[in-house]
């Protein structure tokens, strides 16, 4: 039994879910975090030093931070090709694709224009922030909307880990109220992920608790 700490308003604790969900796991997850609190207690700290979620427990094995390691952790341990293949060569070119959606993507959405639209009060956002975040953005999303114009996934024609990386974040850039590009090999990508249960289920979840007004 995999035991998960973190809100599912969280969108880090999100990947992980969905993860956990299209590899069928069974789990516990406990809400910890913004309005539950319980992330700086002794307990906690002592299975997260930094305080943050999520943080995975495989049975009884050690606590897991950070959620690029609990993701390829996950996948190590539970996932079969072409999710995450055994051979080294095949599983590093998806590797490669989940890092450079953490990096940019994820990282690149979430406090520059996530934060200012839902989680900054209206009197302190500034639009030319968001600009700049939206635009900043938007170059990445252009690699992506190249991948995806000709391969059914980011990493290829399967649906792997780099997805759960990558489109994690894409329920909420194309809910929240922005001036997105045009990116229409994304936005049918987007579709897709959206008929997946475990998608369905972790991912497209409210924020509203989140906003600031």
């Amino acid at each position: 039994m995999l035991t998960i700490w973190g809100r599912k308003t969280s969108s880090n604790v999100q990947a992980v879910m969905w993860c956990i969900g299209e590899l069928e796991l069974a789990f516990s997850r406990i809400d910890v975090g913004h309005k539950f609190g319980g992330n700086d207690t002794p307990e906690f700290l002592a299975m997260n030093p930094n305080g943050t979620v999520p943080v995975l427990q495989d049975g009884d094995g050690e606590p897991i931070w950070e959620t690029g390691a609990i993701l390829r952790y996950l996948a190590n341990r539970y996932a079969k090709a072409p999710f995450w293949p055994s051979k080294l060569e095949s599983r590093t070119q998806i590797d490669k694709w989940t890092e450079w959606a953490k990096i940019n993507i994820a990282a690149g959405f979430t406090v520059p224009i996530f934060w200012q639209v839902v989680r900054t009060p209206p009197n302190d956002r500034s639009e030319a922030a968001i600009k700049r975040g939206i635009d900043a953005l938007g170059k990445k999303l252009d690699i992506a909307e190249a991948r995806l114009a000709s391969h059914a996934y980011l990493a290829g024609d399967e649906f792997t880990l780099a997805d759960i990386q990558f489109a994690h974040v894409l329920f909420r850039y194309f809910d929240i109220e922005i001036d997105r590009p045009q990116h229409p090999s994304l936005r049918r990508y987007y579709d897709r992920m959206t008929e997946r249960p475990a998608f369905q289920e972790h991912v497209m979840v409210s924020y509203e608790d989140l906003r600031v007004t």
